[in-house]
């Protein structure tokens, strides 16, 4: 009996390491042959880049000035002071001396109704003059001055959305590279998703749409109720496979500081993860099917070292598995600035999956109650 049971340990083990091939393979290698443009694009369409801040005047007075200070021929930075008891209304009327293409739109507290970053959202899209939105956070700063036309540079013919990558600073310690290697493999999967033409995803550190395309869905009525997903649940109920692109430009990144305690990430993470039971089904299945397959492969490799049962076998999917991993990841990791994390792989990718399957159970479970 015991036999039948690591015999069908055993086959479960390759099927989720055939899955993982190909999520690897068929997925992934279209993000690996991207080519990234280099070459300045020379785009003057009218943009209006859309911040929403509550109690973020630290902030706006260091990050802001970096984003009114883009090298573009027209746009404007309109930024939503949602409900701010901090210094945030004096930081930016003193910007907006120094800066006349700044627009301020200020929420004040109402004792009977509670805002949320959608509702100041879309107020700042209403506020917005320009039909091509751009969206970051006010603790975001672009890594070049060209960080609004290259994205700006993507509404090209049919495309309505376009996704971009917000990494995190690297500052030493293993919760801040589980933080950026989870950040760095979410972007592959939602990047290489549209590349394929089945986007389910975006991050409102560096997303862009058009104000046509809210307007025409109800913007974030059908999911108001939820805190979280003014970015990654707008984009699962518009995108298409032809109106979708992306921009992975390092002049595009927007860098933010990551969580430096396992307290503030759980408080984050469980707003975030929380939305996922809102996406699509299909998307629900694949992401489902990615996280299950990647801890079974883990932890039936274990099982098959620890009771030694095929164990010279189980080490040669094993390394086979991240022999392909390198060779498919190495360009699109060096695209994303990423490259230092590579040769730590195995164990970041270990934790990875223990990492969303965790925070993907108290999403579902864990109910959060404010956005900030």
């Amino acid at each position: 009996m015991e036999t039948y049971i690591r015999l069908t340990l055993f086959v479960v083990f390759l099927l989720v390491f055939i899955v993982q091939l190909y999520y690897l393979i068929s997925n992934y290698k279209s993000l690996s042959a991207y080519k990234v443009t280099n070459e300045l694009p020379e785009v003057t369409i009218p943009i209006s880049v859309v911040i929403s801040a509550r109690n973020e005047s630290k902030n706006l007075a260091e990050n802001l000035p970096y984003i009114l200070q883009q090298d573009y021929p027209d746009f404007e930075v309109v930024v939503v002071n949602d409900c701010s008891y901090d210094d945030s209304e004096d930081v930016l009327k003193a910007l907006k001396i120094q800066y006349p293409q700044l627009k301020i739109v200020t929420i004040t507290e109402h004792d009977r109704f509670k805002t949320g970053k959608k509702f100041a959202l879309t107020l700042g899209i209403k506020a917005a003059k320009n039909e091509h939105l751009l969206f970051t956070d006010a603790d975001c700063k672009p890594a070049s001055q060209h960080w609004v036309a290259r994205m700006a540079a993507r509404f090209t013919g049919d495309t309505q959305i376009v996704l971009g990558y917000s990494p995190y600073y690297k500052t030493g310690g293993f919760l801040n590279a589980i933080i950026r290697f989870e950040t760095l493999k979410t972007a592959i999967n939602y990047l290489s998703a549209a590349l394929n033409g089945g986007a389910y995803m975006g991050i409102g550190r560096n997303l862009a749409y058009t104000k046509t395309l809210f307007f025409a869905n109800k913007g974030f009525a059908a999911h108001m109720h939820v805190l979280s997903g003014d970015d990654d649940l707008f984009v699962n109920q518009n995108a298409t496979s032809t109106n979708t692109t992306i921009e992975i430009h390092p002049d595009t990144f927007m860098y933010t500081d990551a969580k430096s305690s396992f307290g503030s990430l759980f408080r984050q993470k469980k707003r975030h993860m929380g939305v996922g039971k809102l996406y699509k089904a299909g998307h629900r299945r694949m992401l489902s099917l990615d996280a299950l397959s990647g801890l079974l492969f883990y932890a039936l490799f274990i099982c098959c070292l620890v009771y030694y049962f095929e164990p010279i076998l189980a080490l040669g999917l094993f390394v086979f598995r991240w022999i392909i991993q390198i060779l498919i990841y190495r360009k699109t990791f060096k695209k994303l600035n990423a490259m230092s994390q590579i040769w730590y792989l195995p164990i970041l990718d270990f934790v990875y999956y223990i990492y969303i399957s965790f925070f993907g159970l108290v999403g579902t479970f864990v109910k959060t109650t404010q956005w900030k």
